[in-house]
């Protein structure tokens, strides 16, 4: 479960393996969720940082952008 780059020592995977394990379907997908949301706002906030002067609008749609399309857009779009 760990590997070579991983921040989490083999006896703490370990027991995190073995919650995640113990989590009925709904658990995990609310996990999943709450993961997401987390993710997000911290894209959201990394953004806000980087580009003060953008809309909420703005944000979405970089975030969406981001995350179904990482790749830059080609030129004439956006």
């Amino acid at each position: 479960m760990t590997n070579s780059r991983s921040d989490t020592s083999r006896q703490a995977a370990a027991i995190q393996a073995q919650i995640i394990e113990g989590l009925t379907v709904a658990q995990r997908l609310d996990l999943a969720l709450e993961m997401s949301l987390a993710a997000r706002a911290l894209a959201r906030s990394r953004l806000r940082n980087e580009h003060p002067t953008w809309s909420d609008a703005e944000l979405d749609r970089e975030l969406l952008r981001f995350a179904f399309l990482p790749d830059d857009l080609p030129p004439g779009f956006g």
